[in-house]
């Protein structure tokens, strides 16, 4: 089975609690698990009923949980693009401090949650500490900015580390003209965006590997939310990302039948529900119950991985 598991969908529909869950599930079969928030909405937190912090911390015995600091990790591409910066003024194409931050903060540099998420992919999947990795991606949007980004950051940091070589050539050479064997002594081309380049390669095929990565999408049974889920997964096969199992949370499984309004919404319910089987019959599709109380806590998200792990 895929080490990773990635839960994306639209906003509001439960991939939280999907993620804590099915973490949770793995965790209490004997498999040492981590959870990864990388929405920047973070609420891995409140499921779990635990503290939760960015790197990661054991919640229960086998269950690790982490919230992505996007901040913490932009500052390593903040940094290698103040070097070429630094390279530039060398040469008197200097910016200033205000300039830097402009650029740097308009997407010059990557940095933000998705690519936090992506750097802290590369460390997890060397992490012999955890059989499994479950994250609990941001609203669509989002989740595929972050699988669409390592072809777009490698490429781009690869550009980046060959102009940053050719200026440094140029600077260091300016700066052996005033400084006697500073060339010499200049430490060569060691590039971080070389670094970027490597990582980013190898998160974009960690994602696109069906051995090592399945994707689930969670919708809920509504018509305006299939539509969307239909234009994820389309999305998604148009990347190559494994999609794997679609799921169908917040369906109404017992009701009062007494209660009108609650028999006519779940037979729209039902359409839906029927809908989703119909269109995504090549996916696994998993049905979860709308439930009583708010998805919190161990035993709540431990009835709903009954449903999650064995699927």
């Amino acid at each position: 089975m895929p080490r990773h598991v990635f839960y994306g969908g639209k906003g509001g529909v439960g991939k939280t609690t999907c993620a804590a869950a099915t973490a949770l599930g793995y965790a209490e079969r004997g498999e040492e698990t981590l959870v990864v928030s990388t929405d920047p909405a973070h609420s891995l937190a409140d499921s779990l009923e635990a503290t939760v912090e960015s790197d990661p911390r054991e919640v229960q015995p086998g269950l690790w949980a982490a919230e992505v600091d996007p901040d913490e990790r932009a500052e390593k591409y903040r940094g290698a693009f103040e070097e070429l910066f630094d390279d530039l003024s060398t040469l008197g194409l200097g910016l200033g401090e205000d300039d830097i931050d402009a650029l740097l903060d308009a997407g010059l540099a990557p940095g933000g949650d998705e690519v936090a998420a992506l750097d802290l992919l590369t460390e997890y999947e060397a992490d012999d500490r955890f059989d499994r990795v479950v994250f609990d991606t941001a609203p669509t949007g989002h989740a595929l900015r972050l699988l669409e980004l390592p072809d777009v950051l490698s490429k781009g940091a690869e550009t980046a580390s060959g102009v940053r070589k050719r200026v440094k050539r140029m600077s260091d050479s300016v700066r052996s003209t005033f400084v006697p064997g500073y060339y010499y002594a200049s430490g060569g081309d060691d590039d971080r965006f070389d670094d970027i380049a490597a990582r980013m390669a190898r998160a974009g095929a960690v994602v696109r590997d069906p051995d090592r990565t399945e994707f689930r999408v969670v919708t809920i049974p509504e018509t305006m939310a299939v539509h969307e889920t239909r234009r994820l997964v389309e999305r998604l096969d148009d990347l190559s990302i494994p999609v794997t199992a679609v799921v169908i949370n917040r369906v109404l499984e017992e009701i009062d039948e007494d209660c009108a309004r609650c028999r006519s919404r779940r037979e729209r319910q039902q359409h839906a529900v029927a809908e989703i089987r119909a269109r995504f019959s090549d996916y696994d599709v998993v049905q979860l119950p709308e439930l009583d109380a708010e998805a919190r806590g161990h035993d709540t998200l431990a009835a709903l991985a009954g449903r999650l792990v064995d699927n």
